[in-house]
Formats: C-alpha cells, sequence, structure tokens
C-alpha cells in the first residue's frame, strides 16, 4: 500500500484529443499505472497515477492543460472476484468513506484489457482488426462471431 500523486487532467472532448495527450505521455516514457476517463459534452476529465510526479506536472504544464493534484491510495490486489469489495468493506466498516475509485485488472495471460466507449462500435472494429493477438478456439476459449449486419 502506498500514496501516490493523482492528476485530473481537464480536456476538451473531442476527437484525437485523448490520443494527442497519451501519445505525449509516450513520447516522453512516462508510464501510466492507472487511468479513469469521465466525460461530459463540454469537456472530459482523464484522472491519471503515473511514475514521476514531477515530470507529469511539467508535461501537463508544457501542453498547457489545466490540471490538479491530489494524493490517493493505491493498495495492490490480487486479480480476483471480491478483492475490492473486501478493501471496500474494511473501510466502511470503519466509516471511512471513498469518494470515487477506479483500478486497473490483469486480464488472461497477465495481459491487461483496455475499455473503450465509442461512437461507431462496428468502424472501431474495423480499425483495429488485427490489432489483437487471437488464440485459437478451444472449449474453454470460444471464438464468438458476430454477424456486423445483424441477425436475418
Amino acid at each position: 500500500m502506498r500514496i501516490e500523486k493523482q492528476f485530473s487532467i481537464f480536456m476538451v472532448n473531442k476527437p484525437g484529443v485523448l490520443a494527442k495527450v497519451l501519445n505525449e505521455f509516450a513520447v516522453e516514457k512516462i508510464n501510466l499505472i492507472a487511468i479513469s476517463m469521465m466525460d461530459s459534452v463540454e469537456h472530459g476529465v482523464m484522472r491519471i497515477v503515473g511514475g514521476g510526479a514531477e515530470h507529469i506536472r511539467g508535461l501537463l504544464s508544457r501542453l498547457n492543460l489545466q490540471f490538479s493534484e491530489t494524493d490517493v491510495l493505491c493498495v495492490t490486489l490480487g486479480n480476483k472476484a471480491g478483492a475490492l469489495a473486501a478493501v471496500t468493506q474494511k473501510l466502511a466498516a470503519a466509516h471511512i468513506n471513498i469518494s470515487y475509485a477506479y483500478c486497473t485488472a490483469g486480464a488472461h495471460g497477465g495481459k491487461t484489457t483496455g475499455v473503450l466507449k465509442v461512437a461507431d462500435v462496428a468502424k472501431t472494429m474495423h480499425v483495429l482488426q488485427g490489432h489483437e493477438t487471437h488464440k485459437k478456439p478451444s472449449k474453454d476459449n470460444p471464438t464468438i462471431r458476430h454477424n456486423p449486419r445483424g441477425r436475418r
């Protein structure tokens, strides 16, 4: 368990802005430990925890992005059902309020799953086709195919 600096970054909600900002993190070789994105009509708020608070602060200032900082508690959790629930129950029993929470989760094979909310799912799937590494179907890992035109 450790205390980390979290940055809440306020960005215009339009295509390409998130990609540009995340690319700048990549160019600067800033590893993001956790990320959460919230949107509204006018703007988005990206909350990040990453390596090197001074480095992140400098990058955000150079990009002229409005941001705020706060300390957050990072708890190491097992990748199993109920891990976060156990922590929140302990805090509830101690009458400790949790304003918000988000986490990363390891996927099968030790990989991480990126969750994207997009306006056009079919187009996005087409653009990203071939990006993922596919396994051969098995009894435990079946391939589910969907007709993009729907049922007929």
